[in-house]
């Protein structure tokens, strides 16, 4: 039988065809310092609840895949020290009977196995930069080749290779619109250099594109690139400036492998200020209200 715990909740909006949007666990437990990030937890939620849609935040506790979780399985992900997972970890963490909270690639794959369509996240892992040497790719764009989930997110961190992303994604079929912009989005910054093939006006045209995949049996996922407006984003020189240093620092320490991301990311928390932690909030918040948008018109579709 399969390790899927689903609440209630979430298992009644999706036999009446309510709108459900899934939530990832690791911007909670790994993304967000201690004890701010609970209380965000609890506010991504609530902006699904304010908007009538169902949240279904995924993780794994002692052993099980969770599709929504209970304010005490919330208040555990915020504050124990637990793992990260990606889609590759999950059956060791199964049989080990571990807790862990899930990446993109794991939080899509459970939300494909619990029913739900839609998926707001902050931003896509992608190809790292260097990976013609290393091969550094997430395990992001490969599930989201296989499964037909909706992710809604503000591009991919600009401290990866976004060129040799959106080459992948395309080499793995995996749809990719821009919603009310042409340009793909550089996660704290509003746009890239990068020129998008397809754009929507809004959430309708979105469910009407995941109807007409389904129509075709195609497995892949679609991308939603939703950018943050231009007046919240990083400053951009301060951006730049940032991440020239950080990655500076990263090629100064050798680092390599999963030391090179939360690395960077902690790096530039810390030359900003906080001011980069303060945008990836209002980057979360951007792409949940998106979410749940596009949540509902696909239950009315």
């Amino acid at each position: 039988m399969l390790p899927l715990d689903v609440t209630s909740e979430v298992t009644e909006a999706l036999a009446a065809g309510r709108p459900v949007v899934a939530l990832e666990s690791t911007i909670i437990s790994h993304g967000l310092p201690r004890p701010d990030n609970l209380a965000a937890a609890q506010r991504f939620e609530q902006i699904l609840r304010d908007a009538g849609v169902v949240p279904a935040t995924i993780a794994v506790l002692d052993g099980r895949l969770k599709a929504g979780l209970s304010a005490e399985d919330l208040e555990r992900i915020a504050n124990e020290d637990i793992a990260k997972l990606s889609v590759r970890d999950l059956p060791i963490a199964l049989g080990r009977g571990e807790s862990g909270a899930t990446t993109v690639a794991a939080t899509s794959f459970v939300a494909n196995l619990a029913g739900v369509r839609v998926f707001a996240t902050g931003g896509l892992g992608g190809v790292h930069r260097g990976a013609g040497e290393t091969f550094d790719e997430s395990a992001d764009l490969s599930v989201l080749s296989q499964v037909p989930i909706t992710v809604v997110s503000a591009g991919v961190k600009s401290i990866l290779d976004i060129g040799a992303t959106l080459e992948r994604l395309e080499t793995l079929s995996v749809p990719v619109v821009g919603y009310r912009t042409s340009r793909f989005p550089r996660f704290w910054l509003t746009e890239s250099e990068h020129e998008l093939d397809w754009s929507v006006d809004g959430p309708e045209q979105v469910a009407t594109i995941m109807s007409a995949r389904d129509q075709l049996g195609q497995a892949a996922g679609i991308v939603v690139a939703n950018p943050l407006p231009r007046d919240e984003q990083l400053d951009p020189a301060v951006h730049d400036a940032a991440l020239d240093q950080a990655l500076r620092m990263a090629d100064d320490r050798g680092l390599s492998g999963k030391q090179v991301t939360p690395f960077l990311l902690q790096t530039i928390v810390d030359i900003t200020g906080g001011d980069s932690l303060a945008v990836n909030l209002k980057i979360a918040e951007n792409n949940i209200r998106v979410a749940a948008d596009i949540a509902q018109a696909w239950a009315t579709h």
